[in-house]
């Protein structure tokens, strides 16, 4: 007879690996080793490895959600809940000051989603299938709403260097009305994937999933809806201050390792905060759910262009920082070689481990390129 049943425990989480369950064990150990000021790398490493796990939870339970109320909802309820952490660390830096990392996080967060995470999915779910298949139209309007979200970003570095003795004053301007534009993009997005054609992101499951909500509570007991949205909540909130101890030992653990602020915030930072989506679109794809791996990939990268970074320009103005949507012309090169190679592997609705792999290759060959960049 068990008297400890870790299995059992695992499961309750949302948790499907044995070894996930017990990285749950660094959750309090990170808070224990910068409550004590241990060894800020230490403290790097730990915090790092907690997050996993809560990564794997938010995945789990998104997942889960997404069989009751569709595809379309369940991505963007992960894409949302996944980026509360860049959100959160990027008011965090531009209150104290540090505009230039905020920057660098919003450009490698979209970089890592588009390359890395989409990537790693596309790997993940290859290997155990010939092709994955997703829907194409679909992926034509993420791609065109990246496009969009590309000349947003591009245009104020042109207005910059096509321009002599600019007035700073008018990039702020301009970026307070491209966030307000975004934003109400953003917003009409929502609309459109949710409201006016929500069948176009719908799954054949979802259609299955509307007819049997008709019979009301019976659907949300026999799905445990409530519990999952207890552990989505709950995990989110924990990362939260994960990633709050994580990004209080990032200084001194970069000194010791000696790399650069531009790597950091483009590179590093971005692999740590954006691990929920990772996990979850490996997750999906393995499971041959290539339209929610494409729906958390690419709508977490619109949504940090369209939506945090808006805001964050709000907040900047609130604050008295200097945020704006200027970025340097080597991350804005970095953003249109992923969103170029993205869309280009996208548009047929179709792909393998091997464009898995061109798009590693690509995140490799860019994450390269920032740690040499002086």
């Amino acid at each position: 007879m068990k008297i400890f049943d870790s299995s059992k425990i695992a499961s309750f989480f949302g948790i499907d690996h044995p070894l996930l369950f017990w990285m749950l064990l660094f959750v309090p150990v990170s808070f224990i080793v910068k409550w004590f000021c241990c060894e800020p790398l230490l403290v790097f490493a730990i915090s790092g490895l907690a997050i996993v796990p809560l990564a794997a939870m938010i995945a789990s339970a998104t997942e889960n959600i997404a069989e009751v109320v569709g595809s379309a909802v369940g991505g963007l309820l992960n894409a949302t809940f996944g980026n509360a952490t860049e959100m959160v660390i990027s008011i965090v830096a531009l209150s104290a000051g540090l505009v230039d990392v905020v920057k660098a996080g919003i450009v490698g967060t979209v970089i890592a989603n588009l390359l890395l995470a989409l990537g790693a999915g596309m790997l993940a779910g290859g290997c155990k299938r010939t092709d994955l298949e997703f829907r194409p139209r679909v992926a034509r309007i993420n791609a065109s709403s990246l496009i969009l979200a590309l000349v947003v970003l591009l245009t104020p570095a042109s207005i910059h260097y096509t321009s002599q003795g600019l007035d700073p004053l008018i990039i702020d301007r301009f970026s307070l009305v491209a966030a307000t534009l975004l934003l109400g993009f953003y917003v009409l997005s929502l609309l459109f994937s949710m409201k006016t054609h929500r069948h176009l992101y719908e799954l054949p499951t979802d259609a299955g999933n509307c007819n049997t909500s008709l019979m009301g509570e019976t659907a949300l007991k026999s799905s445990g809806i409530r519990r999952q949205v207890v552990l989505l909540l709950g995990a989110s909130v924990v990362l939260v201050f994960v990633s709050e101890v994580l990004v209080a030992s990032l200084e001194s653990a970069i000194k010791t390792l000696g790399l650069t602020q531009m790597f950091t915030g483009v590179i590093l930072i971005p692999l740590f905060g954006g691990v929920v989506e990772y996990i979850a679109v490996i997750t999906f794809a393995r499971k041959n759910k290539m339209d929610l791996a494409i729906s958390v990939a690419m709508g977490s990268s619109l949504q940090i262009v369209m939506f945090v970074a808006p805001i964050l320009v709000f907040a900047g103005q609130l604050m008295g920082q200097p945020m704006n949507l200027e970025f340097e012309p080597f991350e804005l090169m970095a953003v249109a070689m992923a969103v170029v190679v993205t869309n280009s592997i996208s548009s047929d609705g179709r792909s393998n481990w091997l464009e898995g792999v061109l798009l590693l290759v690509t995140y490799g060959i860019v994450a390269t390129a920032f740690y040499f960049h002086p």
